[in-house]
């Protein structure tokens, strides 16, 4: 067993959180290491690109109804096969055919937006409307750092350390699954240990893997814990949500959607996000790999609202293109950010919230891996997702977990933020300044009026990472490049974090839960 164990952690913890920790914007011992954004939920203020007509849309539609009801989509787990029997739909062997009038009419019953409520209401999201929010790195099986210098299994302490970084941004509206694989703690218990230091590192709204009976139950039951909530409470609205990947092409596998379906009794939250790869997984065409994701999300949102009518669900979109040379993913090329506009058009279609995400390609914390992720980034303000997942972190196609690209990331995610704040295009009076344009003239300048030195402080967004002087300055200074800077800020970051609050007997509940499923063998696992 690790000897890293929740319970030996859960007493390091306590002495911590008994403390009361620091706010996630606050100062290391005293001194602010930067001022960065205050937590908020942005709304994207911006008219949204539409790259295909009422008409492309509608064709887009219909082929995905065509998908549903002339091809259908197999679905491994028994109980789902069942529920669509009981429901009308036709049934051969593992695959599943559904009449569009069905789908729809279920689809229409899923709210088009709600809230994920975690341990502290202050961090409460809203999915939906004009929100759009950004989550951490999830799931990569490797992390690579500046230190380091190459990539290698993820660890828990780096995952941990990644789920620091997560807290301490405001930036970061939510945790997803394991920020990096920790590959030294057994499959069977990796969820107890991943999700205590999540519930006691974080106060922020986190997510279960549905890989089974065991983990989906597990990680409930943590929840209300952290949360104190009796069932009651819990189930009567989302604390947590879990999100599902289906196996393009036309495929639904067992464990996920049996834990979606233990989610939605349970009141909690599913994102729905097809994995589709153009030229692979896929139709080489964009609008061909959207039209079968489009079926294949829809297919489980319509089950899921059958079983529990009005339960929250997100359409997720994970559509771009495979490189032709070698059959590797690419991310943040142009097909991708086009897929990302047309499923946002089509969300709004079907007045569903919609999930993209920050991703590249790139090795290493460099150009490309920026300009990707900011494409990518980019595409989701243009599409309107509500929640883009992978938004600080992401590295080679979703392979490795890199905390100075983290940081970077989250240089770029506030200044979308200070982009959408609608002071930025003020044009009120004092917004067009007539009256300081008239007091300088043609032969003075604003650094010193009145009207300036209002406004000086908070007028234009200041950068954490980024260096404004020029090349000598910055030389003089030691010459640091961008990942460079990153790498110092991590460490003092993580030096003196302190996790935020949380109730002594809470933190001993959770502790104990996670010893005595550890005692009782976690999940079941294939080797």
């Amino acid at each position: 067993m690790n000897d890293n164990s929740a319970e030996t952690t859960g007493r390091r913890s306590g002495r911590r959180t008994r403390s009361g920790g620091r706010a996630a914007n606050t100062a290391r011992r005293g001194t602010e290491l930067f001022k960065q954004s205050s937590w908020r939920l942005p709304v994207n203020q911006d008219s949204l690109i539409e790259p295909v007509s009422e008409e492309g849309v509608q064709a887009i539609h219909n082929g995905a109804m065509q998908i549903l009801e002339e091809i259908g989509i197999e679905f491994l787990n028994q109980e789902s096969r069942e529920l669509f029997a009981e429901a009308g739909c036709r049934i051969d062997g593992t695959n599943v055919k559904m009449d569009r009038a069905w789908v729809m009419e279920m689809v229409a019953k899923a709210p088009s937006q709600f809230t994920i409520t975690p341990r502290n209401p202050k961090h409460e999201i809203i999915v939906g409307g004009k929100y759009i929010l950004f989550g951490n790195v999830s799931s990569p099986p490797n992390y690579l750092d500046l230190d380091l210098g190459k990539k290698v299994p993820g660890t828990r302490e780096q995952c941990a350390n990644l789920i620091k970084l997560s807290q301490y941004f405001n930036c970061i509206h939510l945790i997803g699954g394991y920020p990096v694989e920790p590959v030294d703690i057994h499959p069977s218990v990796r969820h107890l240990d991943v999700l205590f230091d999540k519930l006691t590192l974080s106060d922020k709204v986190c997510h279960a893997y549905s890989l089974g009976k065991e983990r989906v139950e597990d990680v409930m039951e943590m929840v209300k814990i952290a949360g104190g909530l009796s069932e009651e409470e819990f189930q009567s609205k989302p604390h947590m949500y879990t999100n599902i990947n289906s196996t393009s092409p036309l495929k639904h596998d067992h464990p996920m959607i049996d834990g979606c379906l233990r989610l939605i009794r349970r009141g909690q939250a599913v994102f729905v996000t097809p994995f589709t790869l153009a030229g692979a997984m896929a139709p080489v065409t964009m609008s061909g790999a959207v039209t079968l994701s489009i079926a294949e999300a829809l297919s489980a949102i319509a089950l899921f609202q059958y079983v529990k009518p009005g339960c929250a669900c997100v359409i997720g979109t994970f559509t771009s293109n495979v490189d032709m040379k070698s059959g590797a993913p690419a991310f943040g090329t142009p097909e991708y950010m086009r897929a990302t506009q047309i499923t946002g058009q089509m969300a709004r279609f079907y007045d569903l919230p919609m999930r993209a995400s920050g991703v590249c390609t790139a090795n290493v914390p460099d150009g490309q891996s920026i300009w990707e992720t900011s494409n990518s980034l980019w595409s989701a303000i243009q599409s309107g997702t509500n929640v883009v997942y992978h938004a600080a972190g992401w590295l080679e196609g979703g392979l490795i977990a890199c905390p100075e690209k983290f940081i970077m990331d989250c240089e770029m995610l506030q200044m979308i933020q200070r982009y959408m704040e609608p002071e930025v295009w003020d044009t009120s009076p004092e917004g067009i300044a007539i009256d300081a344009i008239k007091e300088v003239g043609p032969t003075g300048h604003f650094f010193g009026i009145q009207h300036t030195q209002d406004r000086y402080q908070s007028a234009f967004y200041q950068p954490f990472i980024s260096d404004w002087r020029n090349f000598e300055a910055w030389d003089i200074a030691g010459g640091a490049w961008t990942a460079q800077r990153a790498n110092k800020l991590c460490k003092d970051i993580i030096a003196d974090f302190e996790a935020p609050a949380l109730a002594e007997d809470r933190l001993e509940a959770l502790a104990d839960f996670a010893s005595r499923r550890k005692a009782e063998g976690g999940a079941p696992t294939d080797f």
